[in-house]
């Protein structure tokens, strides 16, 4: 009982960190950083990424040993959207993740990043991309649970 528990409590504490400090990023970047700001945007991305992972991790740990079986979540599409989902905010935060990185040299210089509006707006949509697939998970996750989802597909399929 205590491992399902804790379990299901790093998941729920990975997606909530993941989601704030996609927002932290989102909220921090523009053109004109300031050493702070720069490196506030760096630790948060650090912070998504292992977020993002103890949700990966604890995801599959509940699928196959703490959750409902997993022929439940196999039989059911809100599971497999919610997994898409997922795949897609990690295949798309690669590109501010990397640009992030890029900046580390020049920080530990006490340079901030030199960013070309372009640059930003395009981390800027992609990062509101990432929130908004953040956001529509657990719609998924709660379809899945109540069963809605086989009977909503069902009706569209």
């Amino acid at each position: 009982m205590w491992a399902s528990t804790v379990t299901a409590y790093l998941h729920y504490l990975g997606f909530m960190l993941s989601f704030g400090a996609l927002a932290i990023e989102g909220l921090t970047l523009k053109p004109d950083l300031t050493l702070k700001e720069a490196w506030k945007i760096v630790i948060a991305d650090a912070v998504y990424g292992v977020s993002a992972t103890v949700v990966l991790i604890t995801g599959v740990l509940r699928v196959l040993y703490f959750g409902k079986g997993a022929s439940y979540y196999m039989n059911n599409p809100a599971f497999f959207i919610k997994i898409g989902l997922f795949i897609v905010v990690g295949t798309i935060s690669l590109y501010p993740t990397i640009s992030f990185i890029l900046w580390v040299k020049e920080l530990q210089a006490k340079m901030p990043p030199k960013l070309e509006l372009a640059k930003v707006k395009r981390l800027s949509w992609i990062i509101r991309g990432e929130l908004l697939g953040f956001s529509l998970i657990p719609l998924f996750a709660a379809m899945m649970a109540r069963g809605v989802s086989s009977d909503w597909f069902a009706m569209l399929f």
